[in-house]
């Protein structure tokens, strides 16, 4: 027993060698700790001094403390630059894409996420006042010029298109009289002459308006009215016109209806005389035709009775006559004829019975 104490001993030895398992397990946190740390290390200032541009964003750097001080003509596209901490440098953004003006005074109707103001008030050149609603649609062609010449931030709205809308929209709208603006050509024409005078003024500061639109306009109340009344008597004067032009169409549309029936009855009489005419002539060639056909055949039979004649009263007549007298005869038993006196009758005797029949001259008829 005493011997194996020392190999027990021997045994239990490994199993106290494993108890640093513990401190393995320490070193993983602690190298998850240092992990941490560098990536708070580098995050960190990377958040400082990385500065991120939208897809619909000009960037714009501006170094206030360094060798290069001031804004950089340089325009940043999308994406993220480095941009020194602690008001060192600063990246100034402006919009890329389509920004909108409305001046209404109906604001609740406006374009979400539209700059509105109020509607343009303009005097006609009759001397009435109108309220004109448009949207005026512009966007940022040169950041730079507008951030130098209008200023960073929102300030190309309120310092660059605003005050030019209103007075460009009189100068160009303000030539229509109080009729003319509800000529839509016309009021178009001086929309786009608005906008040519907007980009003149606007195109130096690095804007570029697309488009000039006006949704509608209204008068004063007395004004409006004075214009539907006048609107609708000329609507009265224009339908009376045009029954009247209608009257003179319709009379002249029945005139060439009833020349054309006209002509067309007369066409239709020309053709039923021609086919008259046809007609009779076809009848008169036919009886024509015709008679000569019956004289011909006339003329035949004539002339076969003349030759008929002309055969009986030859040399072998008197052998025909005897053939069909014989052939009158045939049949009869018994025959009874005065044989005695004039009117005596001899079978036998040939020559009686030729002149009997006026086949020979001489006869009794």
């Amino acid at each position: 027993m005493a011997e194996q104490q020392p190999a027990d001993r021997d045994k239990a030895q490994p199993t106290e060698k494993k108890a640093p398992a513990p401190k393995r397990k320490s070193s993983w946190k602690g190298k998850f700790f240092v992990f941490i740390i560098l990536v708070l290390v580098l995050l960190i200032p990377a958040v400082f001094l990385l500065k991120y541009v939208k897809p619909n964003e000009f960037g714009i750097k501006v170094v206030k403390i360094g060798f290069k001080r001031g804004v950089h003509e340089k325009i940043y596209p999308p994406g993220l630059h480095i941009v020194l901490p602690f008001s060192m440098e600063e990246m100034e953004k402006l919009p890329k894409d389509i920004q909108i003006l409305e001046l209404t005074n109906h604001p609740e109707q406006a374009t979400k996420g539209a700059r509105t103001e109020k509607a343009a008030h303009i005097q006609t050149s009759d001397g009435f006042y109108v309220d004109v609603d448009v949207s005026i649609l512009y966007r940022i062609v040169d950041p730079y010029k507008v951030f130098t010449i209008i200023g960073p931030g929102e300030l190309y709205e309120s310092n660059g298109i605003v005050p030019h809308a209103e007075p460009r929209l009189k100068d160009a709208l303000g030539e229509l009289t109080t009729e003319e603006f509800y000529n839509s050509p016309l009021r178009v024409e001086k929309t786009e002459a608005a906008k040519k005078m907007l980009n003149e003024n606007l195109n130096p500061m690095g804007i570029h308006v697309e488009h000039v639109l006006v949704r509608y306009f209204t008068y004063s109340e007395e004004i409006q009215r004075n214009i539907e009344e006048k609107k609708l008597k000329d609507q009265l004067v224009f339908k009376n016109q045009a029954e009247a032009r209608a009257a003179v169409e319709e009379a002249a549309l029945k005139k060439i209806v009833q020349e054309g029936k006209a002509a067309v009855d007369v066409q239709l009489e020309k053709g039923r005389a021609y086919a008259t005419r046809r007609n009779a002539e076809k009848d008169l060639y036919a009886r024509k035709k015709k008679a000569e056909a019956d004289l011909e055949v006339k003329l035949a039979e004539a002339e076969k009775i003349r030759l008929k004649n002309e055969a009986l009263s030859g040399t072998g007549a008197e052998r025909l006559v005897g053939l069909k007298m014989a052939d009158a005869f045939k049949g009869l038993d018994v025959i009874v004829l005065p044989s005695d006196g004039p009117a005596g009758v001899n079978p036998l005797d040939l020559d009686n019975a030729l002149k009997l029949f006026d086949v020979r001259k001489g006869g009794a008829k």
